[in-house]
C-alpha cells in the first residue's frame, strides 16, 4: 500500500538506498578495520620478539630490560607473553609454556610466523621468531615465541566500529530530518500552484503564468491546454445556445404563426394550402435543427476516442451510395476515381460521412438548375490523402469562399442554412485534415485533405 503524503513517499524512496549505502560502507569499514588492527597488534607482536632477542643477547639470556618489560606489559592495551628457546631446544627464559606451533607451520628457519592458537582457555595471536644469536657460548638459531590475548584486537575493532556507526547512523537520521522538512519547504511551490488553480472558475479560466520548478513545468504546461480546451469548449457551447436561439427563433415564430393560421382559416382549401405551408416551415425548422446540433456534434467530436482505422475508398463510395439513395429524383450523376490500393485513415465514420453528404447536398442546393454531374477524386499524396469533389453548376465566386465556409453564412444566396460547409470544415479539423475552396473555371472545386496511418 502506497503512502497518500507526497513528503512520506519521497523519504521513503530516499532513505532506503541511503540504509543500502551505509550498510555497505559499514561493511567496508568492518573489513578495513580488522585488517588494520592486525597490521597494528602484528607489528607489537614483532616489536616485543626483535626486543626480546636483543636482551637475550646482551645479558646471556639471564634478564629482559626494564624498557623491554614495559613494552611487553602494556603493548597496544594488552599484556604480551613470551618463550625463548635455545637451537638445541633447552629453555632459555619467558613463561614455560608456549602455544602449540600448528602443524603447517614451515620448518627451519623462516622469517616471522603468525598464527591463532589457544593458550590457558583463552584465544591468542601467536608470533613464532627466528634470530640467529649467541648466549652462553651457544651460538645458533634461537626460537622466540610472543603470544597476546585475541580479545584486545576485537575490542579494538569494536572500539572503532562502533565510533563509525555512531557517525553513519547520525548522517542518517540527520539526512532523514532534513529530507522530512526539507520536501515540505521544496513542495511549497506546488502548494502555491494548488491556490493557482484553486481561484480559477468556469468563467475565469486563465492560463497559469506563475514561476513553477522546471519538474513541474509539464504538469502546468498540460493544465494550460486542458484549461484552454475547456475554456474553448464552454465557448462554443454558449456560442451555440447563442445561435441556436437566434436562428430558431424566426422558424419557430413561423411554424407558430401558420399553425395559427390553419386553425382560423376560412375554409378548407385555404386551411390545406396553409398546412402544406406549416409543413414546409416545420421541415425547415427541423432541417436547422438537426444541422445546428451536427454543427455542435462536430465541434466536440475526439477522433483520437471515437475512431478507429478504416479505408477511406469504401468510406467515400458508401457516401456516394447514401447520397443517391436519399435524392432518386435528382437528374446528378456523381462519377467516382478511387485508387485501387487502400488509403486508411483514423476516422468517426459518422460525422466524417455526414460531412462529405453536406457537401454533396451543398452541390446540389446551390448548384443551379444546370447541374447534371459531381466528380469525385482520391489521390494519395505523400503522407497523406486528398479528396476532390467537384460540379458542373454555377461554383463559387473567389471573393466568397472565405463567407462560403462560415457560420450561417451563404456565397449566392438561397435555400438551406449555411451550415453544410461549415460542419464539413469543423469536421476535418477534429480528423486532423483540412477542407479549402480551390479556384475553378467551371462548378465548384472542394478538396479535402487527410492524414494516412502510417502502418
Amino acid at each position: 500500500m502506497k503512502p497518500s503524503s507526497l513528503r512520506a513517499r519521497l523519504t521513503l524512496i530516499i532513505l532506503p538506498p541511503l540504509l543500502i549505502i551505509s550498510l555497505i560502507a559499514g561493511a567496508w569499514q568492518f573489513h578495513n578495520t580488522t585488517l588494520r588492527a592486525e597490521s597494528i597488534f602484528d607489528k607489537g607482536l614483532l616489536s616485543a620478539a626483535i626486543a626480546i632477542s636483543r636482551d637475550v643477547a646482551l645479558s646471556d639470556g639471564d634478564a629482559i630490560s626494564p624498557s623491554t618489560r614495559r613494552l611487553l606489559a602494556d603493548t597496544s592495551g594488552g599484556t604480551i607473553f613470551y618463550h625463548v628457546f635455545a637451537p638445541d631446544g633447552v629453555f632459555v627464559t619467558g613463561y614455560s609454556t608456549p602455544p602449540v606451533l600448528p602443524s603447517m607451520a614451515p620448518k627451519g628457519a623462516t622469517d616471522p610466523f603468525y598464527y591463532n592458537s589457544v593458550y590457558q582457555g583463552e584465544n591468542v595471536r601467536v608470533l613464532r621468531f627466528q634470530d640467529v644469536t649467541l648466549v652462553s657460548g651457544i651460538a645458533g638459531i634461537f626460537n622466540i615465541t610472543v603470544w597476546q590475548n585475541a580479545s584486545v584486537r576485537s575490542s579494538f575493532v569494536r572500539n572503532v566500529l562502533s565510533r563509525s556507526f555512531a557517525v553513519i547512523a547520525a548522517l542518517v537520521m540527520s539526512v532523514a530530518i532534513v529530507v522530512w522538512f526539507g520536501v515540505r519547504l521544496g513542495l511549497r511551490p506546488l502548494l502555491e500552484l494548488e491556490r493557482a488553480i484553486a481561484k480559477r472558475t468556469p468563467s475565469e479560466l486563465e492560463p497559469i503564468r506563475r514561476a513553477v520548478p522546471t519538474e513541474a513545468q509539464g504538469l502546468v504546461t498540460t493544465l494550460n491546454g486542458l484549461l484552454n480546451r475547456v475554456s474553448r469548449r464552454i465557448s462554443s457551447k454558449d456560442e451555440f445556445i447563442s445561435n441556436a436561439a437566434h436562428q430558431l427563433r424566426n422558424p419557430m415564430a413561423g411554424v407558430l404563426a401558420l399553425a395559427e393560421a390553419v386553425t382560423t382559416a376560412p375554409n378548407p382549401q385555404t386551411a390545406q394550402k396553409r398546412s402544406a405551408e406549416l409543413l414546409q416551415a416545420a421541415r425547415e425548422a427541423s432541417d436547422l435543427t438537426n444541422k445546428l446540433l451536427s454543427f455542435e456534434r462536430a465541434s466536440g467530436t475526439d477522433v483520437s476516442q471515437t475512431g478507429r482505422p478504416m479505408d477511406l475508398n469504401q468510406l467515400i463510395a458508401h457516401a456516394v451510395s447514401t447520397f443517391e439513395q436519399n435524392h432518386p429524383k435528382a437528374s446528378l450523376t456523381v462519377t467516382q476515381d478511387l485508387p485501387r490500393e487502400s488509403l486508411l485513415i483514423q476516422a468517426d465514420q459518422t460525422m466524417l460521412q455526414e460531412a462529405i453528404l453536406n457537401i454533396f447536398s451543398n452541390c446540389l442546393v446551390h448548384g443551379g438548375p444546370k447541374l447534371t454531374r459531381i466528380w469525385v477524386t482520391l489521390r494519395k499524396n505523400g503522407a497523406g490523402a486528398e479528396m476532390l469533389i467537384q460540379d458542373d453548376g454555377i461554383g463559387i465566386p473567389e471573393d466568397r469562399h472565405i463567407e462560403a465556409l462560415s457560420r450561417f453564412s451563404q456565397a449566392g444566396g438561397g435555400p438551406g442554412s449555411g451550415l453544410g460547409l461549415a460542419i464539413a470544415a469543423r469536421v476535418m479539423k477534429n480528423h486532423g485534415g483540412q477542407l479549402s475552396i480551390l479556384p475553378s473555371p467551371r462548378g465548384a472545386k472542394i478538396k479535402l485533405s487527410f492524414s494516412l496511418l502510417d502502418i
